[in-house]
């Protein structure tokens, strides 16, 4: 398991691949992408055999980026981070914060590929995952990915609790866009290890946690929302929107229509139970007329 601990004292619970399986991942692609390209190249020689020298050179470039470099990126786009070798050893490739890679992340790791693994023959790609804490190669620093492996002997994979039924809906508009992998991590690992937490630390961390997750979408939290619900609630409404999106681009791929989303009722109001902190009131203007200090309502207890 990686030793890695983030800002918030939360282990990173992706277990890094190491250096012999991508090795071997990479030869088994290797083998899979240069046979496809052997044939590829046979058919070019003999469809352009009429063509100048000139033409000829041209197609053979062509064939090369599209075959090495064009179908690679494709296949990790498709597959979520599984190329045939990887998928064979166990391995795929993920965001820093665990999430699916998308096409830009693949799209540089193929591209940085071309001098790491084809132009060098691995030697700059295994000179980098030797140097990395994690093994990951020039690719994967630039892309922002990393290589776990999949099948871990006792690995039990803990979801993320959902939040409270009366937060439901509450973030639909709150922009996302701002808040760092990084940060997405610590709150994830959080939520899915709160409860082996002391209840004095875990409350401080999420207190934390979710004053960070305030500054970036620099919206306040609702009155009374406990940090831990608050950020249950947001990883929900972003995994929420994840799954649309790849839901949407599946049916856009296949030519079904997409249905209008359908707008959520309005919650309706219940009590609310007490958080296991007590919330600060709001600060009152003292005398002399100097303004309050704004805070986000998150705080640990005394």
């Amino acid at each position: 398991m990686s030793d890695l601990v983030t800002g918030d004292a939360v282990v990173l619970g992706l277990q890094p691949a190491r250096l012999p399986s991508r090795m071997l991942a990479i030869l088994l692609d290797a083998l899979v992408y240069g046979t496809g390209f052997v044939f590829v190249s046979i058919g070019l020689v003999v469809a352009t055999a009429d063509l100048d020298p000139a033409a000829q050179a041209a197609v053979a470039v062509a064939g090369f980026l599209l075959v090495l470099v064009g179908v690679p990126i494709a296949v990790e786009t498709l597959s979520h981070g599984r190329s045939p070798g990887k998928a064979a050893c166990g391995l795929r490739v993920v965001r820093e914060d665990g999430g699916p890679i998308r096409f830009r992340h693949a799209l540089v790791r193929g591209a940085l590929g071309v001098v790491e693994l084809l132009m060098t023959f691995g030697v700059v790609a295994c000179i980098a995952s030797l140097v990395s804490a994690r093994g990951r190669r020039l690719g994967d620093v630039f892309g922002g990915t990393l290589v776990v492996r999949e099948r871990i002997p006792g690995a039990r994979v803990m979801p993320v609790p959902p939040p409270p039924p009366w937060l439901a809906g509450r973030f639909t508009e709150l922009d996302l866009s701002a808040v760092p992998d990084g940060l997405w991590l610590a709150v994830r690992q959080y939520l899915t290890r709160m409860d082996q937490l002391d209840p004095h630390t875990g409350t401080a961390m999420a207190a934390r946690l979710a004053d960070d997750v305030v500054a970036r979408t620099g919206t306040p939290p609702p009155a009374g929302v406990p940090a831990a619900a608050y950020l249950m609630a947001v990883v929900h409404e972003r995994q929420s929107r994840d799954a649309a999106r790849a839901f949407h681009a599946q049916r856009a791929e296949v030519g079904a229509p997409i249905p209008m989303p359908v707008p959520l009722p309005a919650p309706v109001p219940v009590s609310m139970p007490q958080p296991s902190y007590a919330h600060p009131p709001a600060p009152q203007a003292p005398v002399g007329g100097e303004p309050p200090v704004r805070r986000t309502g998150f705080a640990p207890p005394g």
